[in-house]
């Protein structure tokens, strides 16, 4: 159970001042907000003007075009981005785990033409990693990459995959050695430019309406060999040091707080106890994984392994979003066909709640992280 303890975060002056600039600049921002419900926009302009404040890719360093700041100043900008629903989504993946990702395995080449990109908000990412028939089975990808003379031929599929409409590369994990007993063994990544001939992408819409998932479909793609990243057949290594970045920010708990910001603007109106313990429920629970993800950056600082902490960042924050649209609606039930801005934001967040579970990692894979790390399987 030590492994359990999660440090104090390590706090930030710096962060601190930053907090003040972003909430400056966010009310001085005149595009297009995504609403209450979700920070999901996909807003290129808005990228690009956090870029030109070195306000994506803070933690990169700067000779490849970041700012050279740490995590925990990147999560003061990001809680901000967050709070207001900022439409962050275009360069959010990459500046997530994409970048860090080419940052610490890749090459040269790809470190000096694609990391200074996503600081400037201007190059997208998405990942290849679920497979169709797979469930969250990651190990059992059967996407292939075959080697060939200068390079390898990709032959399978992706599904669920955020964004491949829209991005411009994709870290693919594929298989490059035959399955054996050893079931996280030769797996490999690929950067992918989405252009590549033989690429198709397929849309999926959700129950929302919206067109955010796709099936990608690979038939004899072919990658040089400098699409290789790191080293082949360490994909698996590679792909759950990507995972910790992706389990254990705030965007893993705060999607659904505008919804909680209209349900208290209706309170204000219309008071009651029942609505004031939820909010203290509500804010406690925000307060507590608001800690445990600080603390999982400040553990990624001091270069710990975090994947056990992030795995639980990552569960009680998908409890804590799908709990979040039945609590407002306990209290505060809506009409059937209401456009007020609550009952808008409660029917937008009831139709997401289900994906919360699926992103990053389902509740039983993640448990099983946890089990796994704790000795008790």
């Amino acid at each position: 159970m030590n492994n359990l303890s999660f440090p104090h975060p390590r706090q930030s002056e710096i962060g601190e001042r930053l907090r003040v600039e972003v909430r400056e600049f966010l009310d001085g921002w005149h595009g297009d907000r995504h609403g209450a419900a979700s920070f999901s926009g996909f807003d290129p302009e808005f990228s690009k003007a956090l870029g030109k404040r070195g306000w994506i890719g803070m933690g990169f360093p700067k000779q490849y075009g970041g700012g050279g700041y740490g995590l925990m100043e990147r999560l003061v900008v990001l809680e901000e981005l967050l709070a207001v629903r900022a439409p962050i989504f275009a360069h959010a993946v990459a500046e997530r785990q994409s970048g860090p990702l080419l940052l610490r395995f890749g090459n040269e080449r790809q470190r000096e033409e694609i990391v200074p990109r996503i600081a400037a908000g201007e190059c997208y990412f998405c990942i290849g990693l679920s497979e169709p028939d797979s469930g969250s089975d990651l190990a059992s990808v059967r996407t292939r990459a075959t080697k060939v003379d200068g390079g390898w031929v990709v032959n399978g599929a992706k599904i669920w995959t955020s964004s491949a409409h829209r991005t411009h590369y994709m870290i693919l994990l594929c298989r490059t050695a035959p399955p054996s007993e050893v079931r996280h063994a030769g797996l490999s990544q690929f950067l992918v430019d989405m252009k590549t001939p033989g690429i198709t992408c397929r849309p999926i819409v959700n129950i929302a309406g919206d067109h955010d998932f796709n099936e990608v479909h690979f038939q004899d793609v072919f990658l040089a060999d400098d699409a290789l990243i790191g080293v082949e057949g360490q994909g698996w290594q590679q792909v759950t040091s990507e995972l910790t970045f992706e389990r254990s920010g705030p965007d893993r708990f705060m999607s659904h707080m505008g919804a909680v910001e209209e349900f208290v603007a209706v309170l204000k109106q219309r008071p009651s106890s029942e609505g004031a313990r939820t909010v203290g429920r509500l804010v406690a629970h925000l307060s507590t994984l608001r800690r445990m993800s600080r603390s999982v950056a400040t553990m990624i600082t001091d270069e710990q392994d975090a994947a056990l902490h992030a795995a639980l960042v990552k569960d009680l924050g998908t409890c804590f979003e799908q709990e979040i649209p039945e609590n407002l609606r306990l209290v505060l039930q809506t009409e059937p066909g209401a456009s007020d801005a609550y009952s808008s934001a409660l029917a937008n967040v009831i139709l997401h709640a289900p994906s919360c579970t699926i992103r990053g990692g389902t509740k039983e894979v993640l448990r099983g992280i946890v089990a796994k790390s704790l000795g008790l399987r």
